[in-house]
């Protein structure tokens, strides 16, 4: 067994594209040695700014001999078959075999492939991963063909053993594969060496450089919290900026500036923003009083001077950089002075939200009215509600949202409050769109969740009047999202909403400001009424009994992760007020309990025998069995034994559904698992006796008509 030591010695390569390039080198390396009929114990990949590394433990040192038999053409087959024979085989006629077959005599080759040597397999395998390696941009340089993502200087490639260490011969594009590398480019650039892994990392930070990023990214974040601590402050955790800074550096100094006082009234999330983004700096932040007020910066390289020219050069910048992003505040805040909120929310009139939906000042408009109608239906008042709509967007003309477009709703919050709004309404700029993903929190401020349930209705609505619903993995608009966050909206707020009155707003808002000859035919379902509410004329084909099947597929999927199954949520579907998501999930978790229980699977399985059996005799007889039986008809214990049962059960379910409570009719559906499986062990349906036949079948469609107030049990499988 030997270990191979792979490093790619090259320039800078962008922090974005290390990971999954390092992780690129060890599947391709490792795949092809595979392939190739080597074995290995482990392998692991490292990333710098300069260099790829991969170190492989366990390789075996040959590949094995295999032995394999191919069956060829017919003897006397066309010659241009054989030659192709032969020369997929490398064998000659005379080393070809003539066998019997079930359809004559045919050729058989015995293919013998010897095996390989480790370091022969590792050079082939290594230069076709060089030369085709995925990185999402590459470049040539001087005379070369070889692409790579910067200028490749050299190739380190040795196979360890215990006696020692065994360079693989390697030239690629004039550059030649030896056993040496190079360390921090200004404080030990000078090659060395290696003989192994641990040779390789010591070396290395013998030179200045940290091999593994997790370990400089640890590092980085142990200097900088305890710089912080020793300072009074705290560390703002950003772990996306830590990796992306551990990728721009090999070896990590870490230094502690201050913010200049004339910057300190910025709101925090600005400064922090602006120096991640332009600077890629953490933030400090004082826990106290919760404002940022310093920052850290990373250098790659120690000074005499202990980093104070460093940290001196990054304040400069960093100053001029928080100059811009005040003048963008003092700006916005002059504009709200003059004209209000919405009034900077004005230019939205001359921003296309879509060229069928209109701009995004129209759609300001309907998700006012739209937040009007849906505020009564969560709690919210209706006038905060309309006006909360009508400004949550305004930040989108503000210059401050135009540097940054990630602070959009944020700024909202901030310019809210200094235009005096209540604290609810700025609130909502922020709230309005949460949840953007399935981590995200839900709003429980009533004002937030109307307008949020809005803004998302709104967006489905025109959307799908239009005719741009997702198919197949595509949703360019992020309608799933949508939907699933009108989910969470309803059911994290336990929110009693019909959804189809407010699909139906929705709608009526949208269709009033679209061109009608654009539409789905079925707009001509709506009824529209001067830009007011769009309702339903035609219950079947109609856009919004389409958009509601959406929202339970999305639903579907969003409690299948719960652990409730598809065909109990099926069953759920199919009852009335399927469009009240909470009701509807309240039926589907209680129903999801008592099928695991071994009652609740017993009486489904009586439930399918009786609906099966009263299926096929109606169908049979070409009537249907509804008439109540008669219990004075009753022949047997088992029988009056379920027609008492049922009695009970029914007096307990209607009240208990009339009350919402599943779990009781589930409880009460369960006495009626022993009574069923007694009927079927003891009574014969289909007796002589045509009226014993149909006051059982009777009974039968009681006991379906019992079970299926509850949910569609027809629809649960097994």
């Amino acid at each position: 067994m030997a270990d191979l030591l792979i490093e790619l010695f090259s320039e800078e390569i962008p922090a974005r594209m290390q990971l999954g390039a390092s992780d690129a080198l060890k599947r391709l390396v490792t795949d092809g040695l595979v392939e190739a009929g080597l074995t290995y114990a482990h392998a692991q990949a490292f990333a710098t700014p300069r260099r790829l590394a991969l170190a492989v433990q366990g390789l075996s040192e040959h590949s094995p001999t295999t032995r394999e038999e191919r069956r060829g053409p017919k003897v006397g087959a066309p010659d241009k078959a054989v030659e192709g024979f032969l020369r997929s085989t490398g064998l000659s006629m005379d080393d070809l075999e003539i066998r019997d077959d079930k359809k004559g005599q045919v050729y058989v080759a015995r293919v013998v492939t010897e095996g390989r040597a480790a370091p022969a397999i590792v050079a082939e395998v290594l230069e076709q991963t060089i030369r085709n390696f995925p990185w999402p941009k590459s470049m040539r340089w001087g005379n070369g063909s070889l692409r790579w993502v910067r200028p490749l200087h050299s190739i380190l490639c040795i196979l360890s053993r215990e006696d020692g260490a065994e360079v693989v011969p390697l030239t690629l594009d004039g550059i030649t594969a030896g056993d040496t590398t190079r360390g921090h480019r200004f404080m030990a650039p000078d090659a060395f060496s290696v003989t192994n892994l641990d040779d390789y990392a010591a070396k290395l930070k013998r030179a200045k450089v940290i091999l593994d990023p997790t370990e400089r990214a640890d590092h980085i974040w142990n200097e900088a919290s305890q710089m912080a601590f020793a300072s009074g402050l705290e560390l703002v955790e950003d772990r996306g900026l830590l990796a992306e800074v551990a990728g721009l550096v090999e070896w990590p100094v870490v230094l502690l500036g201050r913010i200049e006082e004339q910057f300190l009234g910025l709101p925090p999330e600005v400064l922090q923003t602006s120096m991640k983004e332009h600077q890629k700096f953490f933030s400090l932040r004082d826990p106290k009083s919760g404002q940022v007020v310093g920052f850290v910066t990373v250098a790659n390289r120690e000074t005499v001077d202990g980093g104070a020219t460093i940290l001196a050069g990054n304040q400069k910048v960093l100053a001029a950089r928080l100059s811009d992003a005040k003048f963008f505040w003092d700006n916005d805040l002059r504009t709200i002075a003059d004209v209000g909120l919405e009034g900077m929310g004005a230019g939205l009139a001359d921003v296309t939200f879509h060229n069928k939906l209109g701009s995004q000042a129209d759609r300001v408009a309907r998700i006012a009215a739209l937040a009007r109608e849906i505020a009564p239906l969560v709690g919210a008042d209706a006038e905060q509600a309309a006006l909360a709509a009508r400004v949550a967007k305004s930040d989108l003309r503000s210059e401050m949202v135009g540097e940054f477009p990630e602070l959009q709703g944020l700024m909202g919050s901030y310019y809210a409050r200094e235009a005096g709004l209540p604290e609810d309404v700025a609130r909502v700029c922020v709230e309005h769109y949460q949840p953007l993903g399935p981590s995200d929190s839900v709003p429980s401020s009533p004002v937030s969740v109307a307008v949020a349930l809005a803004d998302k209705i709104d967006t489905l609505t025109g959307f799908w009047a239009i005719d741009e619903k997702p198919t197949g993995s595509k949703d360019p608009y992020a309608l799933r999202r949508a939907a699933l966050g009108v989910i969470r909206l309803v059911l994290g707020n336990g929110l009693r909403m019909p959804l189809c009155n407010a699909i139906g707003f929705g709608f009526g808002n949208n269709i009033y400001r679209i061109n009608l000859l654009d539409l789905h035919e079925s707009v001509e379902h709506f009824l529209i009424d001067q830009g007011k509410a769009g309702f339903i004329t035609d219950g079947s084909d109609t856009l919004s009994t389409n958009l509601l099947a959406f929202f339970h597929e999305r639903l579907k999927v969003h409690l299948r992760e719960q652990g409730i199954r598809h065909d109990v949520i099926d069953a759920c579907l199919a009852m009335p007020g399927n469009d009240d998501l909470t009701l509807l999930v309240k039926r589907a978790e209680a129903l999801s309990a008592f099928l695991r229980t071994s009652d609740g699977e017993n009486l489904l399985q009586g439930f399918k025998r009786a609906n099966n059996i009263l299926t096929k005799e109606e169908a049979k007889d070409g009537v249907e069995y509804s008439f109540g039986p008669d219990p004075k008809l009753a022949e047997t214990n088992a029988e009056r034994a379920l027609f008492k049962a049922l009695d009970l059960a029914e007096a307990a379910i209607t009240p208990a559904l009339q009350a919402e409570d599943f779990a009781a009719a589930m409880s009460a559906m369960a006495s009626l698992r022993a009574p069923i499986d007694a009927f079927f062990e003891a009574v014969q349906i289909n007796t002589d006796s045509q009226i014993i036949r149909r006051n059982r079948l009777n009974l039968l469609h009681r006991i379906r008509a019992t079970c299926l107030q509850v949910a569609d049990l027809t629809r649960v499988e097994g």
